[in-house]
C-alpha cells in the first residue's frame, strides 16, 4: 500500500463512495502499523461533483490529456506574440475545443450515473479554460485528483477587436534582428504544435464517438439477447409446463388402465365360475 496507488484509486470513485473508501484505507494503513501514511490519505479530501467530473474525463480519455496541454502551452505563448486578430481566432478554436471536451465529460458523467446540469457543465468549462491559460493547473488537472473546480480568472485576457496584445515598452535603441527572428520561429513553432494537438485531439474525438456508436450498437445487440432470452425462458417453461400436465395425464390414464384390467380379470373369473356352475345344473338335471 503506498500513498499514491490509494489517492488514485479513491479519486477514481463516484463521489458518494469516496469517504467510506477512504476510511477503509485509513483503517487499513493503521492495521499495518503505517500512521503517516493513515493521516496522509485521511487528509485527502472528498472531490466536489465538478471536480469528479474533471478528474473523469483525464481517466477515461487519457489520449486527450497531453493534446490539450500542448495547446495550452502554445497558446499560452501565442498570447505573448501574436495580433489581435490571430488572437480572437485562436480564442475562437479555443472555446469550441473547450465546449466539446466539456460535453463529452458530461457524457462521460452520464454514463458512470451521475447526470450534471449546466451549472457543474459550466464548471467544467471553467476548469478547462484554466488548464488552457495555466500551466500549475494544468499539471493539477492533468494529475486526475482535483477536489473543487479551476478558477478560470487566470484564463487569458480578453482581446477587443484591433487590439494589440499588450508587450513591454520598446527600448529607445534599434530592434534586434536577430531577437525577432528567434521570436518569430518560437510563434512558427508554438502554432505549429498547437494546430497539431488539435488535430490529434480531433482524431481522438471522433475515434471516442466512434467507439460510443459500438458500445451503443453492442449495447442494443446485448438488449435484444436479452429478450430472445426471456422469450426463449417463456417458451421453456410452457413447454415445461405442458410436459408436466402429460406426464399427469400418463399416469392417470396408466392408472386407469390398470383398474380396467383388474376389473376385466374380475369379470372374467366371475364369468368362469358362471359358467362351471351352470354345467353341474344342467348335469345333474340330466
Amino acid at each position: 500500500m503506498d500513498y499514491d496507488s490509494v489517492a488514485d484509486e479513491l479519486y477514481a470513485l463516484r463521489p458518494e463512495e469516496f469517504t467510506a473508501a477512504r476510511a477503509s484505507a485509513v483503517a487499513s494503513a493503521r492495521t499495518a502499523g503505517d500512521r503517516e501514511l493513515a493521516g496522509r490519505i485521511g487528509a485527502l479530501r472528498k472531490p466536489s461533483l465538478a471536480a469528479w467530473v474533471s478528474n473523469l474525463l483525464v481517466r477515461s480519455s487519457p489520449g486527450e490529456v497531453e493534446p490539450l496541454l500542448r495547446l495550452g502551452e502554445g497558446l499560452r505563448q501565442a498570447h505573448q506574440d501574436l495580433d489581435g486578430a490571430q488572437l480572437r481566432e485562436l480564442s475562437r478554436r479555443q472555446h469550441a475545443l473547450i465546449r466539446a471536451l466539456s460535453l463529452q465529460a458530461r457524457q462521460l458523467a452520464k454514463e458512470a450515473g451521475h447526470a450534471i446540469g449546466e451549472g457543474v457543465q459550466r464548471e467544467v468549462e471553467n476548469t478547462l479554460h484554466a488548464v488552457l491559460a495555466d500551466p500549475e493547473a494544468a499539471r493539477a488537472w492533468a494529475g486526475g485528483r482535483l477536489t473543487k473546480p479551476l478558477d478560470a480568472a487566470v484564463g487569458f485576457p480578453a482581446v477587443a477587436e484591433g487590439a494589440r496584445p499588450q508587450r513591454p515598452a520598446p527600448a529607445p535603441s534599434r530592434p534586434d534582428k536577430k531577437t525577432s527572428e528567434q521570436q518569430r520561429r518560437r510563434l512558427d513553432r508554438a502554432r505549429e504544435e498547437a494546430e497539431a494537438a488539435e488535430r490529434e485531439l480531433r482524431e481522438l474525438r471522433d475515434e471516442a464517438a466512434a467507439a460510443g456508436e459500438a458500445a451503443e450498437e453492442a449495447k442494443r445487440q446485448v438488449e435484444a439477447l436479452q429478450r430472445h432470452v426471456e422469450e426463449l425462458t417463456g417458451e421453456l417453461e410452457r413447454v415445461r409446463s405442458e410436459h408436466q400436465q402429460a406426464r399427469f395425464a400418463e399416469r392417470t390414464a396408466r392408472e386407469r388402465a390398470r383398474t380396467a384390467d383388474r376389473r376385466v380379470r374380475e369379470a372374467g373369473r366371475k364369468a368362469a365360475t358362471a359358467a362351471a356352475q351352470l354345467e353341474r345344473l344342467t348335469s345333474s338335471d340330466a
